[in-house]
């Protein structure tokens, strides 16, 4: 089955906002409340069996089982009795506001860590409507129930043999974006090895460079936008919280933010299909960019996005039937490409210079040993030896003439005979 994301930008109406607002608070609210429910069960279960705790005691009955997903769901309904306000999102939103948590709960009980988080006020925002009975793209507006049809930027139209399964209403600043899911019933292979292939390294002082020696320079997004950013979050920082001129402020700095974003992707994407334009087969490292961003040079390297931009690749890749593979990335910055020796160097020497003869630049040559590394990583062993045949029983071949390597036939038997 193939599935497929498509991201369009929403115009609803002051009304349809207003509504889309209101709904992402009552989830955020449902979702704090089912929260609240579970903490108190576990603490509740934290008291030793002999004594109890010197700052506060959670009194709940032993037999009361644990808040599932299932209860929880079930108790919507009565719930909505009581607060008319739940009654006002669609069902199936509020009830995704519920399954979000137990997912969080779930990959905690998995983990060990990353106990789910009550949500602030205007933290949520998004809202995912789970199922759809006819097709809700009709022309260029999106039907949602309860809101009507909102005017969408359609694009790319939906592409025929799809359905649409789920659609997101995500808030981004004072924008709103549908990510609508697509699924077919087709199944598409993996595209194999073929063809030309290049090595790229990442790095902050350059963005890239290829095995086929071309170098881009780091765009540094956040860096030349940092001091409008800085002027704008002080500005805010001396307004009073949840007043008018707060929320305009706010929105400024939300909106370049998001201008930051918008173009760090649109960058990404552009380079992913520059470099499936230049080859058919694209290596990387397999680095741990998450670990990266925090030493030192943190801010760069999450002012260039490296793990959106190798996860843009490979999707890059795949969509245009190119290879895409990660090789290990141990010593590729020291290893000779030509000849396979250790070359050291610091971060301050950018050619590579090796006693070889070969010269080139340092992130050049770490492309050349990633390049080769994909090479080795996608061949085959082939034929580890050389396999003789034998002219073993023809006639005229005399059995002192045979080669010492081959296998003569025994004399006598091997084992005794049963009686």
């Amino acid at each position: 089955m193939l599935i497929l994301n498509y991201r369009y930008r929403l115009y609803p109406d002051t009304i349809q906002q207003d509504q889309l607002v209101n709904w992402m608070e009552t989830c955020r609210i449902a979702y704090n409340y089912a929260l609240r429910e579970i903490k108190d069960w576990c603490n509740s279960r934290k008291c030793q069996i002999d004594r109890c705790s010197l700052v506060h005691e959670y009194i709940l009955s032993a037999d009361l089982k644990f808040p599932g997903e299932v209860q929880q769901l079930n108790a919507l309904p009565k719930a909505k009795k009581d607060f008319p306000r739940l009654g006002e999102p669609a069902s199936q939103v509020l009830q995704q506001a519920v399954k979000e948590l137990h997912k969080g709960w779930e990959s905690f009980q998995k983990r060990g860590f990353g106990f789910p988080r009550f949500k602030k006020f205007g933290q949520l925002k998004s809202l995912l409507f789970p199922q759809f009975k006819v097709n809700p793209v009709t022309g260029y507006s999106l039907n949602l129930p309860k809101l009507g049809n909102i005017p969408i930027n359609l694009h790319r139209p939906i592409p025929d043999g799809f359905v649409v399964k789920q659609v997101r209403i995500i808030k981004k600043a004072d924008r709103w974006y549908a990510s609508i899911n697509i699924q077919c019933h087709v199944n598409v292979p993996s595209p194999m090895p073929h063809g030309h292939g290049i090595g790229v390294d990442i790095g902050l002082n350059k963005f890239l460079a290829t095995s086929d020696g071309v170098l881009v320079k780091p765009p540094k997004f956040f860096k030349s936008l940092q001091s409008k950013l800085k002027l704008l979050q002080r500005r805010l920082s001396r307004k009073q919280k949840r007043s008018k001129n707060y929320e305009k402020q706010r929105l400024k700095v939300a909106r370049l933010h998001h201008t930051i974003d918008n173009t760090r992707k649109d960058f990404h994407f552009k380079q992913a299909h520059a470099l499936c334009d230049s080859a058919d087969q694209v290596f990387m490292e397999d680095l741990d960019y998450t670990v990266m961003a925090k030493g030192m040079f943190g801010k760069q390297m999450l002012d260039a996005g490296f793990g959106q931009f190798r996860s843009l690749v490979k999707y890059v890749c795949w969509k245009r039937g190119k290879f895409f593979a990660e090789v290990n990335a141990k010593g590729t910055s020291l290893e000779c490409p030509e000849c396979g020796a250790i070359v050291k160097k610091d971060l301050s020497v950018r050619v590579h210079n090796c006693s070889c003869g070969f010269i080139t630049d340092r992130d050049v040559a770490s492309g050349l040993v990633i390049r080769n590394r994909g090479y080795a990583l996608i061949s085959t062993d082939g034929q580890s030896g050389i396999q003789n045949a034998y002219a073993v029983g023809l006639p005229g071949v005399d059995e002192k003439s045979l080669p010492l390597s081959e296998a003569k036939p025994r004399k006598g038997k091997t084992r005794k005979a049963k009686k």
